[in-house]
């Protein structure tokens, strides 16, 4: 398996761990409890945890292009949802 991490610094971790888990929860298998999540995509899953200062995600797939679309359609979707804070790139760190 393969693994990475992110951290998206803001005042609205639950806020936006709330509305990635509605809008996917159209599409994918989703699991909320309080301030965790997990995102079950076909290439790999999310795992969401919102923070005092943020919003802490882990990716994880089978393979190297797997976990390049989970980290992508995350990535993607949050900075969507979070244009107001106008982000850059999420920095992504490989794990394991």
């Amino acid at each position: 398996m393969q693994e990475a991490t992110t951290h998206f610094a803001t005042e609205d971790g639950q806020k936006y761990l709330t509305q990635l888990c509605k809008h996917f929860a159209h599409k994918i298998d989703v699991e909320q409890a309080g301030d965790h999540a997990e995102l079950r995509f076909s290439c790999g899953t999310g795992y969401l945890q919102a923070t005092v200062d943020g919003l802490s995600i882990r990716a994880r797939s089978s393979d190297d292009d797997n976990l390049a679309d989970t980290k992508s359609v995350i990535e993607s979707h949050l900075l969507r949802f979070a244009f107001r804070e106008e982000p850059g790139p999420l920095h992504w760190q490989a794990t394991g």
